[in-house]
């Protein structure tokens, strides 16, 4: 009984299995089928989110009825983590006769794994992908083709393994090598025409912008050249021919090129369109993009490049572009505003069309070769459309400088004229001039008759003159040596009037008037055995902040001249305290400070301190001070 009930249950599942094998569209083909896609239920998938199953356990009876069936045009990798597999199935009604190839057209998927079956029945692998050196693949194209290796009469299942790190179409397509040729060589030629035209706008740009210097043309070069590497990079093309062993680079090259397009787009409308001055609000919304544009792409480039995926954001750029063209067109009435807007209108119309391509809906209205190519087609009539702008700007220019050039032309004919008129009148001025001229040279030359008379006269004078001053000259040399033994005289009596007799302050303040006269003889007094820093003995010196203090060349300290002096920490003027030690040392300690005090103006107190001060200093040095004389006072100066 129990191994009925297991037989009917393999029965079942074998039953099962069959109906699920059949539930798949078989595609047939014979000798005149040249191409093939493969959409809708004519492919099956299974995911496989471990990445580990293999062909043997794909084409097992375990796993033939987990394929489910494509709900899209064209499957879809919807988790990216996740391997795919993919399972088509044809059946030959003739022998082809011919080779064929099987074609999977996204260029960003990264690794496809091919199993196609040979005529042992046995499935050869094959791989291809952006992750592969392009010199790996089995065909030197920008598209992955599998060749296919059995194309007798029969049914066959062709196995695909598909893993991308991006979203992609898995569009499979039968083709014969025949007619792979053609197509690949047509494809080639039409990107040969659009490189091209990328190529000859560039240099034709170029020499516009070596013959008259304006940036736009710059700009615009940098502009197609980043569409041109755009194209190549979504093509294929560029992995290719520009960096074919190093497939790391396909995950960035469109990434950089859209943000070099969209940044050299935005400028190059603000230099065409000159937004700065006729839309000022525009030209920052315009310069605050570019801003976000660069911050977005260096996030995407060192942190996550996976946002470079994030395309549609362009469609920002792209609509600012377009709205500035109509703006200024519309509200400015620029004119080359015109073409930039319908080259605009193309591209917007284009990077449409590649949208509803990209969602699978361009098959039902344009066709799949237009949804394909349209943002190229875009791109190429922009290009044509924005050199209609430029050329427009340049006739625009070149009318202004006409206009300019005739009204130069006419201000020179004025100008002309005028001088004319003008020279007309200065000749008969000249005549005029020189008539009065001729008469007032006559007069002149009488004058100058008389003044040669005077001249003599002058020069007799001037004779007795110069002997005059030299007579009065040799006077003031000897008034001048008088006056020099006349000074020296009196600075020896009042010398001698101070040492001799006790002076009143008036007569005391001849000889020591201000402070600097008491600094100077305070310095003299203190150093007239030489100068010796207190701190480190060194004897160079130069100038301190205050007149006559020395600041040592070594150490760099200042000496004050009051240092060491009675005088240190005074707080009268210098000149009454020199008095106030004269007078102390004249009555020998015995004068009041009462007398002082009228004698100075101080007050009492005062006068009464340094009194004693003095006094006590003249007690210390009684015997140095013995039979100085009435200059002993000076003696008090110093410290011991």
């Amino acid at each position: 009984m129990l191994k009925t009930l297991l037989k009917a249950i393999v029965f079942f599942i074998v039953l099962v299995s069959t109906v699920s094998l059949h539930a798949q569209k078989t595609v047939a083909l014979n000798e005149t089928s040249k191409e093939h896609f493969f959409v809708n239920k004519e492919i099956v998938c299974l995911e496989d989110p471990s990445n580990k199953l293999t062909i043997n356990e794909i084409k097992s009876s375990n796993y033939a009825n987990k394929f489910i069936a494509n709900k899209d045009y064209y499957p879809k990798n919807y988790n990216r983590s996740s391997a795919y597999w993919y399972r088509v199935k044809v059946t030959f009604t003739k022998d082809l006769g011919h080779s064929a190839i099987i074609e999977f057209f996204d260029q960003i998927t990264d690794h496809i794994e091919a199993y196609l079956p040979n005529e042992n029945g046995d499935y050869v692998k094959s791989l291809a992908g952006a992750d592969l050196n392009f010199s790996d693949r089995s065909f030197h194209h920008k598209n992955f083709e599998f060749l296919i290796n059995n194309v007798k009469k029969g049914e066959y299942y062709y196995y695909f393994r598909v893993k991308s790190k991006d979203k992609v179409n898995v569009i499979i397509v039968f083709r014969t090598v025949e007619r792979f040729i053609g197509y690949a060589l047509s494809e080639y030629i039409m990107f040969g025409f659009f490189y091209g035209m990328i190529v000859i706008f560039s240099f034709h740009n170029l020499l516009m912008f070596l013959a008259v210097k304006r940036r736009q043309y710059l700009f615009y070069i940098l502009y197609i050249l980043s569409v041109g590497l755009y194209e190549m990079a979504t093509d294929g093309v560029a992995f290719q021919y520009l960096w074919p062993n190093h497939p790391i680079w396909n995950e960035y090259a469109y990434g950089v090129s859209l943000f070099f397009l969209s940044s050299f787009g935005l400028i190059f409308t603000k230099e065409l369109l000159h937004v700065k001055i006729k839309a000022p609000t525009i030209n920052i919304i315009i310069n605050v993009l570019l801003v976000i544009r660069l911050l977005f792409f260096l996030t995407c480039l060192f942190y996550n490049n996976d946002w470079f995926k994030y395309k549609y954001l362009e469609f920002i750029p792209l609509s600012l572009c377009f709205f500035t063209g109509i703006y200024i067109w519309w509200k400015k009435k620029y004119g080359p505003a015109r073409f930039f807007v319908l080259g605009y209108f193309f591209l917007f119309t284009g990077f449409i069309i590649k949208i509803v391509h990209i969602l699978g809906w361009s098959r039902l209205f344009i066709g799949n070769v237009v949804g394909y190519y349209s943002l190229s087609f875009g791109f190429l009539l922009e290009m044509v459309f924005l050199s209609f702008a430029i050329g427009d700007q340049v006739r625009i220019l070149k009318r202004k400088k006409e206009n300019a050039r005739k009204q130069i032309i006419k201000q020179m004919q004025v100008n002309a004229e005028l001088k004319d008129n003008i020279n007309k009148d200065l000749e008969i001025k000249v005549e005029e001039r020189t008539k009065e001229v001729q008469q007032k040279s006559k007069e002149l030359l009488q004058k100058n008759v008389t003044i040669e008379h005077q001249n003599e006269e002058l020069l007799s004078k001037n004779t007795l003159l110069e002997q005059q001053a030299e007579e009065i000259s040799r006077m003031n040399i000897l008034l001048e040596k008088d006056n020099i033994n006349l000074k020296t005289n009196i600075e020896k009596v009042t010398d001698a009037r101070v040492n001799a007799t006790e002076l009143d302050f008036d007569e005391f303040s001849l000889k020591y008037p201000d402070r600097d006269t008491c600094y100077k003889f305070l310095s003299e007094l203190k150093w007239e055995n030489g100068y010796a820093c207190i701190k480190c003995a060194n004897t160079s010196y130069c100038n301190g902040k205050v007149p006559f203090n020395r600041r040592c060349t070594k150490c760099a300290y200042e000496e004050s001249v009051l240092h060491q002096t009675i005088f240190e920490n005074n707080r009268i003027p210098i000149n009454k305290a020199f008095y106030l030690v004269y007078l102390m040392y004249n009555h020998k300690g015995a004068i009041s400070s009462h007398k002082l005090s009228e004698k100075l103006g101080i007050r009492q107190s005062t006068c009464w301190t340094y009194a004693s001060k003095i006094k006590k200093v003249m007690e210390e040095r009684k015997k140095d001070l013995k039979g100085v004389g009435k200059s002993g006072w000076r003696k008090l100066v110093l410290d011991k």
